[in-house]
């Protein structure tokens, strides 16, 4: 397995989760791209926040917007999804993958991507 993620669960609207993302691949948080996708039942797996490699800089669907906060530990070779005011919509399987191309910025299509997580599963209930 070269993505682990966990740290799913079933929460109610308004509470928090912290999805967390392991590389067991050497040195990969450090010099590759990472987003966070998630897809619900029924629907085309979407982009939800990216970190890119070299300074730390994120994007995030409009969504999840002063609510979701990723982040990342290269010590630990981790990534994190600080989920906050959890709402139903926000109901998914939720995946880490790694970036193909470093040169380029975050890029929100998961065909950019080329290495997946599991997936996790976050029900927030209403």
């Amino acid at each position: 397995v070269q993505l682990q993620a966990f740290g799913g669960g079933l929460v109610q609207a308004g509470e928090s989760l912290r999805l967390s993302c392991v590389s067991r691949r050497t040195f990969s948080i450090r010099s590759h791209t990472m987003g966070w996708f998630r897809q619900a039942p029924g629907a085309e797996r979407e982009f939800v926040a990216g970190i890119f490699w070299r300074d730390g800089s994120t994007a995030y669907t409009d969504s999840v917007k002063g609510r979701f906060t990723i982040s990342r530990d290269a010590a630990k070779n981790t990534v994190y999804l600080e989920m906050n005011s959890l709402k139903p919509e926000d109901t998914a399987v939720y995946y880490c993958a790694q970036q193909r191309r470093s040169t380029i910025a975050i890029q929100k299509s998961p065909s950019e991507y080329n290495y997946w997580g599991q997936g996790t599963l976050v029900t927030v209930s209403s």
